[in-house]
């Protein structure tokens, strides 16, 4: 969230300044005059400016979260909480892959290889949607189910009978990565 605050900062900041125009009808940027720049400064100065735009890129970068079952890419949108920021944490250096189970004629259940922050809550669950069950593995679901789970999202681009074809013929694999832009 503080990466997309950021981000939209920078680039109203950008449009503002990079917009104006001087008297001469050249914009602000071409109209500063510039010192004589030795040869030892610029090599400091272009060296700093690059990593100074290296840290701007990876910290204004929008980072996504994404999601395949069995080489299905789904489109989630995902909590606003601690678990998924973990969560996104985990496939940062390298994608998550899960390897899935049927369970109850409703649902696959995973183990994520590690335990994740959790705010259990008392939840109906209905086809799509993505839980966390005790703290370490990942629920999808194509039924419904009643029990305390943290919420982690929701598959928005499948109906109740597209979830019921892609999870409920045997066990899936899921990939969790992360995609920067």
């Amino acid at each position: 969230m503080k990466r997309k605050i950021l981000l939209l900062i920078l680039t109203l900041l950008l449009s503002i300044t990079g917009c104006g125009e001087n008297k001469n009808g050249l914009n602000n940027a071409a109209s500063v005059e510039s010192e004589p720049i030795t040869q030892e400064k610029s090599a400091a100065d272009t060296a700093r400016q690059n990593e100074e735009e290296e840290n701007v890129n990876s910290e204004t970068k929008e980072t996504v979260l994404t999601m395949t079952i069995d080489d299905c890419a789904v489109t989630v949108e995902w909590e606003n909480n601690e678990s998924v920021d973990a969560l996104l944490e985990l496939a940062k250096d390298a994608p998550v892959t899960v390897q899935m189970s049927m369970y109850g004629g409703f649902e696959q259940v995973g183990s994520l290889g590690a335990s994740l922050p959790r705010k259990d809550a008392q939840t109906t669950t209905s086809a799509g949607d993505i839980v966390l069950y005790s703290g370490n593995q990942i629920v999808v679901f194509y039924g419904s189910n009643s029990w305390a789970y943290t919420r982690l999202g929701r598959i928005t681009d499948k109906t109740e009978k597209e979830m019921a074809e892609l999870l409920g013929n045997g066990d899936v694999t899921i990939v969790l990565a992360v995609e920067y832009f």
